[in-house]
């Protein structure tokens, strides 16, 4: 949004979108928003306890911001309408909604004074990276993974731009025809299931997703699906796969990678490397 004075190590530190990797470069905010539930990412309970909530991202509640009285605030472009109002209470930095979360995790930090922190969790994210490929050898090239959400009243297949699928990139995992596009998602209808179609799928589940998760798994279409039929079809959590867009998501995804595509392997393979977030924060 242009040039921003920001201070040198801010206490009081206000986030409005993407959360984790604030946390993750070891800043505890004193408030930040929330996914479309009200609540934080069911990952981060431990670390956002004595986080206020300025409501949901996209929404943030002025009122609860200037209650806190921040020396930075940190958000996403989508609330550029705003940032007039924003940047007269505290110096504000936007990331730019189109480019990668890695990006986004390289401004905050820049902002927060926290770069080499920054690369560090990017070079052990890297690392992971080559890990799993390294693993999974010959395989790697043999699975497509296949990527469908329920969410609600909505069932939709995730894309090479979406987050996981931006994971599955950095990999080189190959998709199915249907997934290999470059966009986010497309919502499916039960005539469509052969679209969920790969070797394994990972199952992506949100909340109030009980009636059209059955009526979809019940369907004739659904047991002629080959991850089905091989008993491949992995649950995984809504708010990594999907609504992260952040380090320590990126690495819950390769954390169900490695658990569920390396479970036929020897096993005498390495211990698998984990990510090191710093649990120390100042607020």
């Amino acid at each position: 949004m242009g040039e921003t004075k920001v201070p040198v190590n801010p206490q009081r530190v206000i986030v409005l979108g993407n959360l984790e990797n604030v946390l993750a470069l070891g800043i505890k905010p004193v408030g930040a928003t929330t996914l479309g539930d009200g609540n934080f990412p069911s990952y981060l309970r431990n670390e956002t306890e004595e986080v206020a909530k300025l409501g949901i991202n996209g929404q943030p509640s002025m009122e609860k911001i200037l209650l806190l009285k921040p020396d930075l605030i940190l958000g996403w472009s989508w609330d550029e309408g705003i940032y007039g109002k924003l940047s007269k209470i505290a110096p504000t930095v936007f990331v730019e909604g189109s480019i990668t979360w890695k990006e986004w995790l390289r401004t905050f930090a820049e902002a927060l004074g926290k770069t080499q922190e920054a690369e560090k969790l990017l070079s052990n994210y890297n690392h992971r990276v080559e890990t799993f490929r390294e693993q999974m050898g010959d395989r790697l090239s043999q699975i497509q993974v296949s990527v469908v959400n329920f969410w609600a009243d909505q069932v939709r297949i995730y894309m090479k731009r979406s987050f996981s699928g931006l994971i599955l990139n950095d990999i080189g995992m190959p998709r199915p025809s249907a997934q290999n596009k470059d966009k986010n998602s497309e919502n499916l209808s039960l005539e469509l299931i052969p679209k969920m179609q790969g070797d394994a799928i990972f199952l992506v589940l949100g909340e109030g997703e009980e009636s059209k998760l059955t009526q979809f798994t019940n369907h004739p279409l659904w047991f002629q699906l080959n991850a089905v039929k091989q008993s491949k079809v992995y649950q995984v959590n809504n708010d990594s796969w999907i609504g992260s867009w952040g380090i320590i998501g990126a690495n819950r995804v390769l954390d169900d990678l490695f658990k569920y595509l390396l479970t036929d392997q020897s096993s005498d393979r390495k211990e698998l490397p984990t990510l090191a977030v710093t649990q120390s924060f100042h607020s």
